[in-house]
């Protein structure tokens, strides 16, 4: 076969190659969804933030025995790819490990499933518990400290008032 020849055939080939690619129809690749429940451990009463990310759909929802079901919603109008939602943890829930499925769209919808762990104890508030820890003795030393510099600030401030009156 001569190399004219060989030439021929191979642009036949990548013509034709060509043209069933451009016929052919594009259907993108879609991910498994992918899911987060933050934090991953609360106790119960407490708050937990939810997310999937790789749906394609504009709603979803979240549902787990410790909190119920939730609708997800993307963070704009024109998202699709990730919803989000908010939930309180029953306040009754029992500790220990939770499954969450996350249902993208509605029900027959892709399906992913993460674990929340509720953690025993009782939802703190307020000072986020950091009083919780202290002792009386540390309360009254923290008074103290702030009195006596408080008490210095005015003593300064007079002297000063003084001296240029």
């Amino acid at each position: 076969m001569s190399p004219t020849r060989i030439r021929y055939r191979l642009a036949g080939v990548a013509v034709a190659t060509l043209a069933v690619a451009a016929v052919t129809p594009v259907v993108p690749v879609s991910a498994a969804p992918s899911a987060t429940v933050s934090p991953g451990t609360v106790a119960p009463g407490g708050r937990v933030s939810l997310n999937v990310e790789g749906c394609g759909t504009k709603t979803g929802r979240a549902t787990s025995r410790a909190f119920g079901a939730v609708s997800l919603t993307p963070g704009s109008l024109q998202a699709t790819t990730n919803l989000f939602g908010e939930a309180t943890v029953y306040t009754d829930a029992p500790t220990g490990a939770h499954p969450v499925t996350f249902e993208c769209g509605g029900t027959g919808g892709r399906r992913i499933t993460v674990t929340l762990q509720v953690a025993p104890g009782a939802a703190r508030g307020g000072l986020g518990g950091s009083v919780d820890s202290m002792s009386t003795g540390q309360v009254a030393l923290g008074g103290t400290l702030a009195a006596g510099a408080l008490g210095a600030g005015v003593w300064i401030l007079r002297r000063r008032t003084a001296r240029t009156g």
